[in-house]
């Protein structure tokens, strides 16, 4: 049986609206600390988005290796890239 890891949110339940990281803690000494911050940029995409950052990353940045492993043509990886850089921008500037 395979246990699934809890997704972290990136968006309200309830408004839709960015969540911000109020506490971290450490598991070995129980030390908190609190506050308000805001999610990184790469962390605010949603997990699809997220999963294709890595993907790239991992393939050396070759966009002709990654869609011979993921089955797609070149130019729907491109595209694609190119939409999360705008999304990528977009965030970035709301900063």
């Amino acid at each position: 049986m395979q246990i699934k890891t809890p997704k972290l949110p990136i968006a309200c339940p309830s408004c839709q609206e960015s969540l911000h990281v109020s506490q971290l803690s450490c598991p070995a000494c129980s030390t908190q600390v609190s506050g308000n911050y805001p999610l990184p940029v790469l962390l605010r995409l949603p997990a699809d988005e997220q999963a294709f950052i890595l993907q790239f990353f991992l393939s050396g940045g070759s966009l002709k290796e990654m869609a011979s492993q993921i089955g797609i043509s070149y130019p729907t990886v491109r595209n694609r890239l190119d939409d999360i850089i705008e999304k990528v921008k977009q965030l970035s500037s709301e900063e």
